[in-house]
């Protein structure tokens, strides 16, 4: 059975079209390989599992909280996979530190959680794509978002929180590191 398959689409622009601005990060850049200190940990292949900083400049005035979201849309699945998502990330909150998907939150300022991946998992899920398998992007994504909150739970799953987004995101900043094995 061969795993090589099409690459798919940036799913960003499958979306209506805003505005972008600025997310950096010390850890991860955009196309390049991401560190094992980012990829999963303990039951996989070795890594540190921990979500990588990331500051974002440059967004909208009008918004009033922050979204970040990681998303591998080459997961073996025909719908991707969520390996992090954080809503209601307060409006003058400007950066997230390393490590800050940790499970208990406590990365994460005040207001602000985290809803389950993919795996079912709470807080950041590291790259882990099948061994062999093609090279997987990683689209680390700070949504600048029109309400103070978006109004979903910790039980709301990703994908939801992510259609819910489709209708209160300003603008989007993206970077996109890659992982195989």
């Amino acid at each position: 059975m061969s795993l090589e398959r099409p690459v798919a689409p940036d799913p960003y622009a499958l979306l209506p079209k805003v505005p972008s601005f600025t997310v950096t990060s010390p850890d991860v850049a955009d196309g390049q390989p991401m560190d094992l200190l980012n990829v999963v940990g303990p039951g996989g292949p070795g890594g540190g599992n921990q979500s990588p900083a990331l500051a974002w400049s440059g967004f909208p005035v009008a918004t009033r909280s922050f979204a970040v979201s990681c998303f591998d849309p080459d997961a073996p699945t025909p719908s991707g996979y969520w390996h992090w998502t954080v809503v209601d990330i307060p409006a003058d909150v400007t950066d997230l530190a390393g490590g800050a998907g940790a499970a208990d939150g406590s990365g994460l300022p005040a207001g602000a959680f985290q809803v389950a991946t993919d795996g079912g998992n709470v807080g950041y899920e590291g790259a882990g794509p099948p061994q062999g398998d093609q090279v997987h992007r990683y689209f680390f994504v700070v949504h600048a978002v029109d309400v103070p909150t978006l109004g979903v739970t910790p039980s709301t799953s990703a994908t939801a929180v992510s259609f819910n987004l489709v209708f209160h995101t300003l603008a989007r900043a993206i970077i996109a590191p890659v992982f195989s094995y």
